[in-house]
């Protein structure tokens, strides 16, 4: 999950997101896009994208004739997006047309960033970028997708996959994932933050989470994580491990691992690795530029700890994330 190879937003103008709708979108995803991306965010200071919707045609017919989509700018605008969300239609066997998928490899060849929602990837391995790179769709149309476009690596039973300039999600809740994921690429964890509690989601599952969780009609007494969960957050600088979460729980590690598996799609030792590298990149964002300061106080341990996992999770190292989101960033 690459932040240096996405395009920078331009310090100067918010970033351009533009999404294509055509004829059978899907209703959802076009909601997702614009709550993730065309809100005004008041409580964050300033606004982090201009977002337009284009089409082909003047007047578009959402999926199963819901409603028609009027009053949305030409095709043409998309020549002018940093980003560009490709659509997305439950009919995957029927083309996409001519001119949607020339934008598509028009905005490619300009080295702009291209997002699939759902079945979205469809659409961006018909126009041909794909070919040899990651991606994902949703389950039910795996066995379609990787037999009409062998040469796409598709990785299968996954949230999303940020391939740096091409970045696919699988379903329709994973398009709220995926738009978190790329605001957090784009301006940091805070920022992100903010955004999925406007939302009322989930901050942070992980791209390479399961498409399923298991969610088990749970028995009295309660075996929610929430309690524990809160209770980790408060001592993320303690030296906390899982034998501490479980007797919290008042359960055994095995169990412990069942419930996370179940109920997070992750471990518990993935889970407070990934609450401590968020907390150190808040740190780094409010402003705190001492390094052994940030792995102490996020409970990373050392700095080289701090380095290695800011590295594989951000791409970038402590330096550069501060460049990039501390308040004196541009």
């Amino acid at each position: 999950m690459s932040l240096e190879s996405s395009q920078p937003v331009a310090s100067t103008q918010p970033h351009r997101v533009v999404v294509i709708v055509d004829e059978n979108s899907n209703p959802f995803e076009l909601g997702c896009a614009t709550e993730v991306f065309g809100l005004r965010r008041p409580e964050v200071g300033r606004d982090l994208y201009e977002f337009r919707l284009c089409s082909t045609e003047p007047s578009t017919l959402m999926r199963d004739g819901f409603f028609t989509l009027t009053g949305v700018y030409g095709l043409e605008a998309a020549d002018t997006a940093d980003t560009v969300i490709v659509p997305n239609r439950p009919d995957t066997d029927v083309p996409r047309r001519p001119a949607v998928l020339d934008a598509i490899r028009r905005a490619h060849a300009r080295g702009r960033r291209l997002v699939g929602f759902c079945s979205g990837a469809f659409t961006l391995a018909e126009a041909g970028v794909l070919d040899g790179r990651r991606a994902t769709t949703h389950w039910q149309w795996a066995d379609s997708f990787r037999d009409r476009f062998p040469a796409v690596r598709l990785e299968e039973n996954v949230l999303f996959v940020d391939d740096g300039d091409i970045l696919t999600a699988a379903g329709s809740a994973a398009a709220l994932d995926l738009g978190l994921h790329i605001v957090r690429r784009d301006h940091g964890v805070q920022v992100a933050n903010s955004v999925s509690r406007r939302l009322v989601f989930a901050a942070h599952r992980d791209g390479g989470q399961r498409q399923f969780i298991e969610r088990p009609m749970l028995d009295i007494p309660d075996e929610s994580l929430a309690p524990t969960l809160a209770w980790a957050q408060e001592r993320l600088d303690a030296p906390l491990t899982v034998a501490d979460l479980a007797r919290h729980a008042s359960v055994s590690p095995a169990t412990l691992h069942r419930r996370f598996q179940a109920q997070l799609g992750t471990t518990p030792l993935a889970w407070l690795t990934r609450e401590r590298l968020n907390l150190a990149c808040r740190l780094i964002e409010q402003g705190e530029s001492r390094l052994e300061v940030v792995a102490r106080h996020s409970g990373v341990g050392t700095t080289a700890n701090l380095r290695t996992l800011m590295r594989r999770e951000t791409g970038l190292a402590p330096s550069q994330y501060r460049r990039r989101f501390s308040p004196g960033a541009v």
